[in-house]
């Protein structure tokens, strides 16, 4: 089969390369479209550790089971290999999972023709859910998975609040849209590239830059960090109310930016959310499936084989494309 494999830093090149063995309680996936990832593109340029070269990075996908329990269904996947036995799996908080590894970090990931995965990270989807757009289930679920743990700390409904989303790429922007179907009536997208808030805007998302326009201090009760970086930490900080909270959903660094002085003073609830448990991803192939955050025509599909390109693209910032979408 075909696959897109990370070969070095910045590096990546099609390879001919054999279908792994199916192991008990897996099944074999045809790949029918997965996405591009910031941790994706994180590994590209060499800052991930625990993604070593040669690797198949990628997942978010959605496909057709061709060998398995579930042959002949259409699924998305949940990345998270998980044990099922210790405290966090029985408590239902999966993705903390002591045991977790996923695809495309510890094993092959999706940018292939074909993937083995576990049965019990499937997720069948209906027939009225197109490919590309289930692909979206895991970084959907990741911004519905951090809407739903800041819900539980604000001390009014979420639909009241005033709401800040720092970055349009494809978390904040599903993060903007599930806000919004949710009744957030008063929403900011903040983003620095034009063509991102371009695209959030077509969405019906009210955007900004804030290097010309810098959100209002002590403004928003709910502030959803999907860069994780240090700029966006100290903006996140100096906007949210006191006694309002703040989602830290981005890992794009770890060095500084936060105001914990500001933070205890303003009484600020600071939270992390990690990916998703089985039942976000159910609830995100319902909500996608419902159609209820719009036409999702700001995706991008590529072929596969396109895959270095749309990287270098991504990473250079000329694309408008919250999501690029692969296709085997």
């Amino acid at each position: 089969m075909q696959a897109l494999y990370y070969v070095g830093p910045e590096r990546l090149e099609m390879r001919e390369t054999p279908q792994a063995p199916l192991a008990e309680g897996e099944s074999r996936v045809r790949i029918q479209a997965t996405g591009i990832c910031g941790s994706d593109l994180h590994a590209y340029h060499g800052h991930d550790p625990r993604r070593q070269p040669p690797l198949v990075l990628g997942h978010e996908a959605a496909g057709e089971v061709v060998e398995g329990a579930l042959a002949g269904k259409r699924v998305t996947m949940n990345p998270l290999i998980v044990c099922g036995q210790c405290d966090y799996c029985l408590e239902g908080r999966q993705n903390l999972c002591s045991h977790r590894t996923m695809i495309g970090m510890t094993r092959p990931g999706t940018f292939a023709e074909t993937l083995t995965i576990p049965d019990h990270c499937l997720i069948e989807v209906p027939d009225s859910l197109s490919a590309v757009a289930a692909a979206l289930t895991e970084p959907a679920a990741t911004a519905l998975h951090g809407i739903n743990r800041l819900e539980r700390a604000l001390p009014r409904p979420l639909s009241e609040a005033r709401v800040l989303v720092i970055g349009a790429g494809a978390v904040g922007l599903l993060a903007g849209l599930i806000l919004r179907h949710k009744g957030v009536r008063d929403l900011r997208l903040a983003d620095t590239n034009p063509l991102r808030r371009q695209t959030a805007e077509q969405a019906g998302l009210a955007t900004l830059d804030p290097r010309d326009d810098m959100p209002e201090a002590d403004a928003f009760e709910a502030v959803f960090d999907c860069v994780g970086a240090a700029p966006t930490r100290q903006t996140a900080v100096r906007s949210v109310r006191p006694g309002g909270a703040i989602m830290h959903l981005g890992l794009q660094d770890n060095e500084g930016g936060l105001d914990v002085r500001a933070i205890t003073l303003k009484e600020v609830t600071f939270l992390g959310a990690y990916t998703y448990t089985p039942t976000d991803l159910r609830a995100t192939v319902d909500l996608l499936d419902s159609q209820a955050l719009g036409p999702l025509d700001w995706v991008e599909v590529r072929r596969l084989d396109e895959g270095a390109e749309a990287f270098a693209e991504l990473v250079a910032g000329r694309t408008p494309a919250a999501k690029v979408i692969l296709e085997p």
